[in-house]
């Protein structure tokens, strides 16, 4: 399949579709006339990326991850076990993330006299 076919099977851009190339996560042949194509294990792929993506993974850490999936999930299913100390390492910076933007709201809430509210928090 073309990559405007893969984009419609997946939701994702055709951009985001060459960047995921770019980054290594995506490896399409090429037809004779040049245009890229993908096999039905690019859906796969690009849905798995999706995921990891919208976990708050880089590519890079993606990159790494991809390959040790067994499956159609993401887990990893005790492959690549080098990998589960930086995944902790990654969700730890996304808490600490989380935990900065809610003290920033708060912050905001206070300036603008709105009081704490926890059950909406």
């Amino acid at each position: 399949m073309r990559i405007g076919e893969l984009a419609r099977r997946t939701g994702a851009s055709a951009r985001a579709l060459r960047y995921y190339e770019e980054c290594g996560l995506l490896t399409p042949g090429r037809a004779s006339s040049g245009y890229r194509e993908y096999d039905d294990r690019a859906v796969v792929t690009v849905r798995r990326v999706r995921v990891l993506l919208a976990a708050g993974l880089s590519t890079s850490v993606i990159a790494e991850i991809l390959p040790c999936v067994v499956d159609d999930t993401v887990v990893l299913a005790g492959r690549c076990p080098e990998l589960l100390d930086g995944l902790a390492r990654e969700r730890a910076r996304i808490t600490a993330d989380v935990e900065a933007r809610l003290a920033a709201r708060d912050i905001l809430d206070s300036l603008v006299g709105r009081p704490l509210d926890t059950a909406t928090a």
